[in-house]
């Protein structure tokens, strides 16, 4: 009888291969988690940045106050009411709790990012129908240029721009760290450039994997928010946190993100 060929062992594979299926049977609990942790602290340089204009807010306020309360004998004792300290106090807790208000509109929406298989092959007359309905990036901003509303855009947009400021703190750290730990090693000039090279991979690295799906998250909530209450309360839905979000979005992209420092 003719023998029957045997089958071949099926390649084994390798270790790294392993341990890369088994983080990635976890992407469901991390992925949000470093969504989250990446635009808090994009909120927090944003923050940082704001502290020094919330105080000279503060002390204007406090001057305009004096110049009113100044004006008659009987209340002259309080023009020394508010203290220096006491201003620096309340400007760090405004600061605060519009840091915090920020990560509530910005963080939050990004513990509900879930990923999906890739879509099936489907029949020609059937495209047109599940790409209509797919919250693809395509599917978006088509709906954010046909029905524009402040939430749709600024959310977004103020996301974005946390994200880059929040690459940058990431990127810093690295450049500083590398910078410190091989100067006593390779010198100063080596150490330089492998630092700001470092720190260009760790900018562009989280950007990729993390900064894209954090703004598409934020799309995708804000276009679900608009959606549900119909055309005409979407312009009004979510615009006390647009107003909230959007000069912590500008600050993050105009002061907090120093893209272009790591070239220089």
């Amino acid at each position: 009888m003719p023998s029957l060929p045997s089958s071949s062992p099926e390649p084994s594979s390798s270790f790294l291969t392993d341990v890369s299926r088994f983080l990635g049977a976890f992407r469901w609990a991390f992925m949000p988690l470093g969504l989250l942790a990446l635009v808090a602290v994009g909120v927090h340089a944003a923050a940082d940045t704001l502290d020094d204009r919330l105080l000279t807010g503060v002390d204007r306020l406090d001057s305009a106050f004096d110049a009113w309360v100044g004006q008659s004998s009987s209340t002259a004792f309080l023009v020394d009411w508010v203290s220096l300290e006491t201003r620096t106090r309340l400007a760090r807790a405004l600061a605060l709790v519009w840091e915090l208000a920020a990560d509530l509109l910005l963080a939050l929406p990004a513990l509900g990012y879930r990923e999906v298989a890739a879509p099936r092959p489907v029949e020609a007359w059937r495209r047109l129908e599940v790409s209509s309905e797919a919250s693809s990036w395509k599917a978006l901003l088509r709906r954010c240029l046909r029905r524009p509303t402040p939430m749709r855009w600024v959310r977004p947009l103020a996301t974005a721009g946390v994200v880059v400021a929040g690459a940058c703190t990431v990127a810093r750290l690295v450049q500083g760290t590398v910078y410190l730990s091989w100067r006593p090693l390779f010198g100063d000039t080596a150490a330089d450039l492998s630092a700001r090279g470092l720190a260009v991979a760790a900018l562009c690295g989280v950007s990729v994997s993390l900064g894209w799906r954090a703004v598409l998250r934020n799309l995708q909530h804000a276009d679900a928010a608009c959606e549900a209450v119909g055309p005409r309360r979407a312009w009004t839905r979510g615009l006390v946190g647009c107003l909230l979000v959007a000069p912590l979005g500008f600050a993050a992209a105009w002061d907090a993100a120093p893209v272009l420092s790591f070239l220089r």
